[in-house]
C-alpha cells in the first residue's frame, strides 16, 4: 500500500513538474516571439481564435513542446551524471557536545521538497513577470479618471460638412512604421524599406513627432490591429473585457462609442470596409456594422462572390495583391453612385511572423520581414497611382496609417523613437503645423474629418484632437508616461459609458448569452 502511494505521489509530482515547465516555456515563447505585448493583448488574442494565423499557433506548440522535452532530457542527464560522480562535500561540527555531519550535496526527501517548492515559486514568479500578469493585476485594481477629465463624447459635438462632400479612402496598413523610411529622412534604416511611402510623406501631409518624417506615438491598449482600428476611428483605446468573445457576440459592440463611421453615415456618406481575412475575427464585423453600418467585403465575401474558391486560403485569407484588385473594382462601382463614400481597407501582408511574399516580390534585403515591407510598399504605390488617375480622385482624400508598431523583434537595430506611419493625400486643408507634434491614434479621428473639410466644434472628439488645429493633444498635455499609466488602469467611465451596461447585464443573466443561437 505504501509502495502504491509512493507511485501515485511520483506520478502527481511528474505531472505537476511538466505543467510548470509548460507555463515557463509558454512565457518564454510569448516574450521571445512578441515584442512588448501586454497581458491584456494576450487575453484578447487567446479569446479570439477564429481567423488566427495558425502557423504561429503551431510554431508556439512546437516551441513549447521542444522546450519542455529538452528540459526533461537535460534534467535526466544531469541526474545520471550526478549519481555517477557521487559528489560529496561533508561539513562536520559539534553542537551541544554532539558531532553533526552535513553533506552539502546529499539528496534527501526534505531537500527534494524544498527544491520543488523553490522551483515552483521562482518559475511562476518569473513567468508572471515575463507576460506582465503582475502589471495587469495592478492596473485593474487601480482606478483612473482620465476619461472623466479629458474624454469628449463625439455624439454631442457639432460636425458640419461643406455642401460638396469629399470621399474618403482610409487605408490601414499592418504594422506600418515611419521607422521604415531612410535615416536621412527620419527613419531607422539606411536604405528605405518603404521608398514610395517615404516619397508620399515628403510630398503630402505627414504629422510628425520630429522635423522629418515621423508619426504617431503608440500608447497603451492601441498596440494590436483591432485596437488600432477602434483607436483611429473612435478616438479611444480598446480596453477589452476578459471574456471578449462573450462581449463581441452581444447585440452591441462598444455601445457608448460614436465613431467616424457614424459621423459620416449621419452626414449622407456610405461606409465600406474591405479586408482579406475573416471580418468576424476580433469583433471587427460587429464594430463596423454597428458603428456606421459599413458594408463588409472580407474573405468570405470573396468566396461568396466566386472571386476565390471555397478552399482558397493564403496567409490570413487572401493576399493583398488580390485585395488591391478587388478594391479597384469596388471603388469604380461605388464612385458612380451619387453618394459620398468612406472606403476603409485593412492590409495583412506585413503581419508577423516575417510577413507574406507573393511571387512578384523582390528579395532586396537580407531580412525577410524587410522584404515583405518593401513589396507591400510597391503594391501600395501602384494602388495610389491608380487612384490618382481616376475621375473621382479630385474629390477624394486618402489617409494611409499603420495600425500599430511592428510586434516582431529584430527588424530594427534601434528600438527607440519608433512611430506609426501616417500621411494624408489630397486633403481639403493645408497646414504648416504638422512637424514636431506628439500625437496618438486618437488624434486621427477628428483629423481625418477635418481633412475632408468638416468643421469640428471645439476640435476634440473622444480622446483625440484635430491636428490641423493649434490645440495641444492629450499626450502633449499630460505626457506619454502618465497617459500610458492611466490608460492601463480600470476606468469606471469606460466600463459604464463606453462598453455599456449591456455587457454587465449579459454576464448577470446567463440566459441572454444564447438567446440568438
Amino acid at each position: 500500500m505504501v509502495e502504491k502511494n509512493k507511485k501515485i505521489f511520483k506520478i502527481i509530482l511528474n505531472v505537476f513538474s511538466i505543467f510548470i515547465l509548460l507555463i515557463i516555456w509558454f512565457a518564454i515563447f510569448i516574450n521571445y516571439e512578441f515584442n512588448d505585448v501586454s497581458f491584456e493583448q494576450l487575453i484578447f488574442t487567446l479569446t479570439n481564435p477564429a481567423g488566427a494565423n495558425y502557423d504561429i499557433v503551431w510554431y508556439g506548440i512546437l516551441f513549447v513542446s521542444l522546450g519542455v522535452f529538452f528540459t526533461i532530457i537535460i534534467y535526466k542527464l544531469f541526474k545520471k551524471i550526478w549519481n555517477y560522480i557521487k559528489l560529496s562535500v561533508v561539513f562536520k561540527f559539534r553542537f551541544k557536545k554532539k558531532e553533526i555531519s552535513f553533506d552539502l550535496f546529499k539528496i534527501t526527501r526534505f531537500r527534494k521538497i524544498v527544491f520543488y517548492l523553490l522551483f515552483t515559486f521562482i518559475s511562476l514568479y518569473e513567468s508572471i513577470k515575463l507576460i506582465e500578469l503582475d502589471v495587469y493585476i495592478k492596473n485593474i485594481t487601480n482606478v483612473s479618471t482620465i476619461f472623466e477629465e479629458y474624454y469628449v463624447d463625439s455624439s454631442k459635438v457639432n460636425v458640419s460638412f461643406p455642401n460638396k462632400k469629399r470621399n474618403l479612402i482610409f487605408i490601414v496598413v499592418e504594422s506600418l512604421e515611419s521607422s521604415n523610411v531612410s535615416k536621412e529622412n527620419g527613419g531607422l534604416v539606411e536604405e528605405s524599406y518603404s521608398p514610395y511611402l517615404e516619397k508620399l510623406a515628403m510630398k503630402y501631409t505627414n504629422f510628425s513627432s520630429n522635423d522629418k518624417i515621423g508619426g504617431l506615438t503608440q500608447v497603451s491598449n492601441t498596440s494590436y490591429t483591432v485596437a488600432g482600428l477602434v483607436s483611429h476611428t473612435a478616438g479611444i483605446p480598446l480596453k477589452t473585457p476578459v471574456d471578449w468573445n462573450t462581449y463581441k457576440s452581444n447585440k452591441s459592440s462598444l455601445s457608448g462609442v460614436y465613431s467616424i463611421g457614424e459621423v459620416l453615415e449621419n452626414n449622407g456618406y456610405k461606409n465600406y470596409f474591405m479586408l482579406g481575412s475573416d471580418a468576424n475575427y476580433g469583433g471587427r464585423k460587429q464594430y463596423f456594422e454597428q458603428h456606421g453600418n459599413y458594408e463588409i467585403f472580407d474573405y468570405y465575401w470573396a468566396i461568396k462572390e466566386r472571386k476565390i474558391s471555397n478552399d482558397y486560403k493564403v496567409w490570413w485569407g487572401y493576399e493583398d495583391l488580390k485585395l488591391y484588385d478587388y478594391a479597384k473594382d469596388k471603388l469604380l462601382e461605388i464612385s458612380k453612385k451619387d453618394v459620398p463614400f468612406n472606403f476603409t481597407m485593412l492590409t495583412a501582408d506585413t503581419h508577423f511572423t516575417d510577413g507574406y511574399m507573393d511571387k512578384y516580390c523582390e528579395n532586396k534585403f537580407t531580412n525577410v520581414y524587410a522584404n515583405s515591407f518593401y513589396c507591400a510598399d510597391y503594391k501600395i504605390g501602384k494602388f495610389i497611382e491608380w487612384i490618382q488617375k481616376q475621375d473621382f480622385y479630385k474629390d477624394t482624400t486618402i489617409v494611409i496609417v499603420g495600425d500599430h508598431l511592428v510586434v516582431q523583434d529584430g527588424l530594427y537595430d534601434d528600438n527607440s523613437n519608433r512611430y506609426i506611419y501616417n500621411v494624408i493625400i489630397n486633403s481639403a486643408l493645408k497646414t504648416d503645423n504638422n512637424k514636431n507634434r506628439i500625437a496618438t491614434h486618437f488624434d486621427m479621428y477628428p483629423t481625418t474629418l477635418a481633412a475632408l473639410g468638416a468643421k469640428i466644434e471645439g476640435n476634440k472628439m473622444g480622446l483625440g484632437v484635430n491636428l490641423y488645429s493649434d490645440l495641444e493633444t492629450l499626450i502633449e498635455k499630460v505626457g506619454v508616461d502618465y497617459l500610458n499609466e492611466e490608460l492601463l488602469k480600470k476606468s469606471n467611465y469606460y466600463d459604464n459609458d463606453i462598453i455599456g451596461k449591456d455587457y454587465y447585464d449579459m454576464i448577470n443573466t446567463k440566459e441572454e448569452l444564447y438567446e440568438d443561437k
